[in-house]
C-alpha cells in the first residue's frame, strides 16, 4: 500500500500502435501479472506491440 492508503500498481502493460502511438492498457502489481496481459494481448494476432514496463523505467 502507498501513503495514500490505495494499492501500488508500478507495472504497466503498454501498446503501441502501427504509428508509434503509445497507450497505457493497465497498471499491474507485480510483473509476473503484468507479462500475462501483454502475452494474451500479443496472441490475439493484433499488429500492435505490448510491452511491460516500470514506472520509472523500461523493461525488456
Amino acid at each position: 500500500m502507498n501513503d495514500s492508503g490505495g494499492a501500488v500498481l508500478p507495472w504497466l502493460v503498454i501498446r503501441q500502435d502501427d504509428n508509434g502511438n503509445r497507450y497505457r492498457v493497465g497498471r499491474y502489481a507485480t510483473r509476473d501479472e503484468a507479462q500475462q496481459i501483454a502475452d494474451t494481448l500479443d496472441e490475439r494476432g493484433h499488429k500492435q506491440l505490448y510491452s511491460v514496463e516500470h514506472i520509472g523505467r523500461t523493461v525488456h
